[in-house]
């Protein structure tokens, strides 16, 4: 009992030190009121939290908004990082990323950041049930506080700063398009060399 009301506690100090607030107080509201959201798994747990999240925010969430936010890619490692001296329980450090990119007008790409957490936990062998039950409770941590953070992320996006983002975008499409008209037209107005006929002995 004690050691799950220290679980809480320490869960509430961690939130309020990310910057998370209770919808109302007015801190967590987001520059962009609308966003279309996708992932590459379209039903997994972390977009469906954060589609809950975004839309009690008063974000539309919508196919074919101008701002599209892409969950590109989740994953998680886990690697021992001490052993007791029985070699019964060990400490496990967990590490969840998050690569996410933010796309604009015609699908071009705006910006792709990674975010990361880790977490250690203890593997007790003699207590295999309450060491799965620990883990789980570990992940379930870490998704929320991916979550947190990538939602502080898009706090700091603005629609000046996207708009910024998607005229550099439009520059270099822009700037990709001339050159590969240039360089059609330049093997258009190559003549084409004929073979070379050898001329028989």
């Amino acid at each position: 009992m004690i050691k799950r009301n220290l679980l809480v506690v320490g869960l509430a100090v961690l939130l309020s030190a990310c910057g998370f607030q209770l919808r109302g107080t007015g801190s967590n509201e987001l520059p962009l009121k609308e966003l279309d959201l996708s992932a590459r798994n379209a039903y997994g747990e972390t977009v469906t939290q954060l589609n809950r999240l975004l839309t009690a925010g008063g974000v539309k969430i919508y196919p074919g908004a101008q701002y599209k936010l892409i969950l590109v890619n989740e994953a998680e490692t886990q690697r021992t990082a001490s052993y007791s001296g029985s070699g019964r329980s060990a400490e496990y450090q967990l590490t969840s990323t998050l690569n996410f990119e933010i796309h604009g007008m015609q699908d071009r790409f705006l910006l792709g950041e990674k975010i990361s957490v880790d977490r250690v936990y203890v593997h007790d062998g003699n207590n295999l049930t309450g060491s799965d039950q620990e883990a789980a409770q570990v992940r379930q941590e870490m998704r929320h506080d991916l979550i947190q953070r990538l939602l502080a992320r898009l706090q700091q996006m603005t629609p000046e700063y996207l708009e910024k983002l998607q005229a550099r975008a439009d520059d270099v499409a822009r700037a990709e398009e001339q050159a590969r008209q240039e360089a059609q037209r330049l093997r258009d107005e190559t003549p084409q060399q004929s073979p070379i006929e050898i001329p028989g002995r």
